[in-house]
């Protein structure tokens, strides 16, 4: 069980932790020191809703019509395959964050510029719902330890990037850190997708 649960934990950052629009705007928020706990707040409930309709609702699937499990790997492996690739790219040519600049922000706008940031972007779907539910149904009746993990990596992430943010100001706008980082996501992307694979 603890085994699932690291493994969620692993995956779960490995998905979040990206150079992406709604981890820039924590960050830069982060930087500045404002209206980080409303944000936080709304990435975590966010991760949470989708993470757990993904495992609960991939589970629902899959009792109905386990032949659909095969798909679901196949597809799910070649996703992560291609993510690993991605962030391959990402390392080979790596680029800092650039959190200068911007008008203050209402905790209403905040918050709304968080979940457009969040659900209009399809990638959410795609790894919250279909690639973690995935991977977590493919632990069978230890899924819901796979989500407990998963669910501690957002936790973690997201409170660890906005209140941490003065902190790593230095360091995340270097470029030689995310090629550190994206390098660390490539190698576990295309083991869990070679996994999924094989398995």
């Amino acid at each position: 069980m603890f085994q699932v649960a690291l493994t969620g934990l692993l995956t779960g950052l490995a998905l979040i932790v990206a150079v992406g629009a709604q981890n820039a705007f924590l960050l830069r928020q982060g930087i500045r020191g404002e209206q980080v706990l409303p944000i936080v707040l709304t990435c975590l409930l966010s991760d949470v809703i989708a993470i757990t309709a993904g495992v609960a609702g991939l589970g629902v699937v899959l009792e109905r019509w386990p032949s659909a499990l095969p798909v679901a790997q196949v597809l799910g492996g070649l996703y992560l395959i291609a993510f690993g690739i991605h962030a391959a790219v990402r390392a080979w040519k790596p680029t800092g964050l650039t959190t200068e600049g911007g008008a203050s922000l209402t905790t209403g706008k905040a918050i709304m510029l968080t979940l457009a940031l969040t659900w209009l972007n399809p990638h959410f779907y795609l790894d919250a719902v279909l690639m973690l539910g995935t991977v977590a149904n493919s632990f069978g009746s230890d899924r819901w330890w796979f989500l407990s993990g998963t669910l501690v990596a957002s936790l973690l992430w997201f409170f660890g990037l906005g209140y941490g943010a003065r902190l790593l100001r230095g360091l995340f706008a270097r470029p030689s850190a995310w090629r550190v980082l994206d390098s660390g996501i490539a190698v576990l992307m295309g083991a869990l997708g070679i996994g999924l694979l094989a398995h």
